[in-house]
């Protein structure tokens, strides 16, 4: 499967602002952002890139932005987007829903991994089982009741033993919960627009796709 293997500090860059790709080094002053708040390329600072966007360009970007947090290539994405508009409810917000219930995410919200990618790793790797059956497909959709177990084999390796001291600091976002014990975790419910606190603009994203 192909993946990017570019900087993420670069897409950040180019969306000028922060999307959290590299966990907690984006909290501290390495942060791209906060050293270099202009988009990449040897235009980034004169000042071209600060013009009015056209409503194509404002909506292409919430796209792209959309695609680079939750690290889903255009082809995935668009399908996506077309299971969305098969739902009975808001496409928008069916759409996120579907990004948010990939496992990668869902290891990430249950603070598991201080960043998607980082979760996607983990998951590949194949540390997780749900419903008591090994899966290492980090797309794979998560369902209310869902059981996300890390592996016993996996409990004994030097990254979940130190996770364990430290998930006391993390909390789960409010869709899920969590045994740091066990280092077990369940879907309480899938998440509504309002559980759901990535900075993103839906309704531009399907503006985009029904031009």
């Amino acid at each position: 499967m192909a993946r990017y293997l570019g900087s993420a500090c670069v897409l950040c860059r180019r969306e000028g602002e922060k999307l959290y790709l590299k966990g907690e080094r984006c909290y501290t002053p390495k942060c791209a952002i906060e050293r270099r708040n202009y988009p990449p390329g040897p235009h980034g600072q004169s000042g071209s890139f600060r013009r009015k966007l056209s409503d194509y360009a404002m909506q292409l970007r919430e796209k792209q932005k959309a695609r680079r947090i939750y690290g889903v290539f255009e082809r995935q994405f668009r399908r996506y987007f077309a299971d969305a508009t098969k739902t009975s409810g808001i496409t928008g917000a069916a759409l996120l829903q579907m990004l948010e219930t990939r496992l990668d995410n869902v290891v990430f919200r249950l603070g598991l991994a201080t960043s998607r990618k980082q979760a996607r790793q983990l998951v590949l790797h194949g540390h997780f089982a749900i419903n008591g059956k090994p899966v290492n497909v980090p797309s794979y959709l998560v369902k209310a009741g869902d059981q996300i177990v890390v592996l016993e084999a996996s409990r004994k390796s030097p990254y979940f033993q130190t996770a364990m001291k430290e998930l006391a600091h993390r909390k789960p976002s409010e869709w899920l919960s969590f045994d740091a014990q066990n280092l077990a975790g369940s879907v309480l419910n899938l998440p509504s627009r309002q559980q759901i606190d990535t900075p993103l603009k839906e309704q531009l994203i399907v503006e985009y796709y029904s031009r």
